[in-house]
């Protein structure tokens, strides 16, 4: 058993060498070199490119039309990020810094956000007959 350091922003696949761990060399001869090829359990909240987290933010039709303030994960705890009214999906924010540290320099990426405003597929009588009487003042 050894212990290795797994270098802060390593990515998936990126192999990493330990001299003189590997098998014993042929009639007693110096260790070879052992290979660790490191893989990343995904997490379910970040889509991972390069060194930039992006994360998908569902948002009601209500709190694009009219703004809000809501609570999104980061890798170093939650924050609160302030919507825009009038916010279209598909649109992205940036937060410098917030993404996975630079591997071998200083720094950290960035997290994206893409803005996905959520449509509802069923609507009450009264929920129907509200955006009925806003369909005229919005379109």
């Amino acid at each position: 058993t050894i212990r290795i350091k797994i270098p802060a922003g390593i990515q998936d696949g990126q192999v990493i060498s330990v001299a003189g761990q590997g098998e014993v060399g042929r009639f007693g001869g110096a260790g070879g070199d052992l290979y660790i090829t490191v893989r990343i359990k995904p997490d379910p909240r970040f889509r991972r490119e390069n060194d930039d987290l992006i994360y998908e933010l569902l948002i009601s039709f209500a709190q694009a039309a009219l703004g809000d303030n809501v609570e999104m994960p980061t890798l170093s705890g939650w924050m609160r990020l302030k919507i825009i009214a009038g916010v279209e999906s598909g649109a992205i924010m940036r937060l410098e810094g917030k993404g996975m540290p630079h591997l071998a320099r200083k720094g950290f990426g960035d997290m994206i956000i893409k803005i996905k405003v959520k449509t509802p597929r069923y609507l009450s009588k009264k929920a129907k007959e509200l955006l009925e009487e806003l369909r005229g003042e919005i379109e």
